[in-house]
């Protein structure tokens, strides 16, 4: 087996990147790199330094599955150059998937975001759920699915909608909810909580590598698949936090931020699929490789300051 991963330097890419070479898979890893490359050297790997925009069909070669996670990160970041944000999302996509279908690519598996959804009051987020995004980063997710859907009768397809991810990676992001909460909490016994009634369905980094992995090695249906361990306040979050990291203060202020969605991922779970971190013990996790000096305050882990300082 040959997996292509879009963005495989990552947040999330870097670590599906190590999980698979452990299992002996060979990989090619497509991605500009505007963020440090922390992956490992291994003969199984193969980078190529390029623009989604500017992939080709060569890249393609000999590729038996695609992990599509090429994507600017996140709302703020995607607000810095709208335009970028789109073209990426939904003009890479598009291209990646035409040449996919050139190269009869056999699975191609998109990360998606639990947000495409926009506000909902519903307790059971579940896949059927109209789109209603509020955002570009958002709004560009729904289009580049919608791109996808269009080439499924050439390829096995499966659309990830995950909620927020945590957790330790070497390409660290702290600007994450849970990852920034845990470390405010841990640098300054202080965590600074805006709204907090906001909800957030979350997810441990290696169960997001985990269900990448799912549809890899087992035999599944084409379709949309939310992926969430479970759903949290803002405040229930941060207080969670506090538990694991005594004489640590919450500071409420005011926000004028809307976005408070959940997810359903029973059908996920019906697959198969079995989460396996709540979010205590990614919390317990996040603490031990901060103690242990892996992860530090860097201009690099936060997107939106480093793309501003790539511009």
């Amino acid at each position: 087996m040959k997996v292509l991963i879009t963005g495989g330097g990552g947040y999330v890419g870097t670590e599906l990147v190590k999980s698979l070479l452990k299992k002996n898979i060979q990989i090619k890893v497509v991605d500009i790199f505007w963020f440090p490359n922390k992956l490992p050297k291994n003969k199984n790997l193969k980078i190529v330094k390029k623009d989604i925009l500017k992939i080709e069909k060569k890249d393609l070669k000999g590729i038996n599955t695609i992990i599509h996670l090429a994507s600017i990160a996140n709302d703020p970041a995607s607000n810095l150059d709208p335009k970028l944000t789109w073209e990426i999302s939904c003009l890479g996509t598009m291209r990646l998937c035409e040449l996919a279908k050139k190269n009869k690519i056999k699975n191609f598996i998109y990360a998606s975001s639990g947000s495409v959804y926009g506000i909902k009051k519903e307790n059971k987020v579940n896949e059927d759920l109209d789109l209603l995004p509020i955002s570009d980063y958002n709004k560009t997710k729904m289009i580049a699915e919608r791109v996808l859907l269009s080439y499924k009768k050439y390829f096995k397809y499966f659309i990830i909608r995950p909620g927020t991810v945590f957790g330790y990676s070497d390409r660290m992001r702290l600007d994450l909810m849970i990852n920034i909460f845990a470390f405010q909490a841990l640098t300054k016994k202080e965590i600074t909580v805006f709204g907090g009634r906001q909800t957030r369905p979350f997810i441990h980094i290696d169960d997001m590598v985990s269900v990448y992995e799912h549809f890899i090695f087992r035999k599944n249906k084409s379709g949309i698949y939310n992926a969430s361990y479970g759903n949290l306040s803002a405040i229930d979050t941060a207080k969670q936090i506090c538990l694991k990291i005594p004489k640590t203060k919450i500071n409420l202020k005011k926000s004028n931020d809307p976005r408070s969605y959940r997810l359903n991922s029973d059908k996920l779970k019906k697959t198969g699929f079995k989460f396996k971190i709540n979010l205590q013990q990614g919390i317990d996790n996040f603490i031990k490789n901060f103690n242990s000096g892996k992860i530090i305050d860097n201009k690099s882990c936060y997107s939106i300051n480093w793309l501003n300082k790539k511009k």
